[in-house]
């Protein structure tokens, strides 16, 4: 016959006292805030380095890849003549271009405002290199004369009205959305439009896209402009 050997007792069968359970390490607090500042520490770091990666340059506004075209687009200016912007073709000029429309109450305002500003700023030799340009995303009511009236009481900038078929390829172009809100009639609404200013350098590429909310740090918009207008995309 095969023998059967018997179980082995237990602790507890036995009479023994049963082992204690291993106790779990506990992670000192400070151990685990500080594996999160590293954390944190290691996720700027991998931002800073793909901003860097876009643009060797620490911009103030936000930097676009490198050779990223600018949309071209024709229309009439506030002086009633054809206009046209083509990309590389403007005459060495660094143009910042924003989307408004003349009943814009206060972001419109602002931007035409503070953008001429910096082209104060600048010294006077580089003032004719850079131009600022408003396309207005309400062509209905934005005649030449009205463009003219707004954008020369801002500042020196010049008006834009693109036919209406024409601004929709523009916007897409440019990533602006614009749509028209508190309706009260055909000749009665607001606009809700995209606020960003584009900076195109003198080759015809996009650079840096400014928030109007960045606009009043004039100093720091104008040291992106400088930076463009010396060193246009190859």
């Amino acid at each position: 016959m095969t023998e059967i050997s018997a179980p082995r007792p237990t602790a507890e069968a036995s009479g023994a006292e049963p082992a204690e359970t291993a106790a779990l390490p506990v992670r000192p607090w400070y151990v685990s805030a500080l594996l999160a500042v590293c954390a944190v520490t290691l996720l700027l770091a991998g931002a800073w380095g793909f901003a860097r990666l876009k643009s060797p340059y620490p911009f103030y506004g936000t930097a676009y890849g490198s050779g990223t075209v600018a949309g071209a687009f024709q229309g009439t200016d506030h002086n009633r003549r054809p206009f046209a912007f083509t990309p590389g073709q403007t005459g060495g000029k660094t143009t910042a271009l924003f989307f408004g429309f003349t009943h814009c109450p206060n972001i419109c305002p602002l931007s035409l405002a503070y953008l001429d500003k910096v082209r104060q700023a600048l010294p006077p030799a580089e003032r004719e290199r850079f131009q600022v340009i408003m396309v207005s995303v309400d062509p209905q009511r934005d005649t030449p004369e009205r463009l003219g009236a707004y954008v020369t009481f801002f500042g020196q900038a010049q008006g834009v009205n693109v036919p209406p078929e024409a601004l929709k390829d523009v916007a897409r172009a440019y990533g602006v959305s614009a749509q028209k809100a508190d309706v009260r009639s055909d000749a009665e609404y607001q606009i809700n439009h995209t606020t960003a200013t584009y900076l195109i350098d003198s080759a015809g590429k996009l650079r840096v896209l400014w928030d109007y909310t960045q606009l009043p740090q004039v100093d720091r918009v104008l040291r992106d402009v400088q930076y463009v207008m010396d060193n246009p995309a190859s």
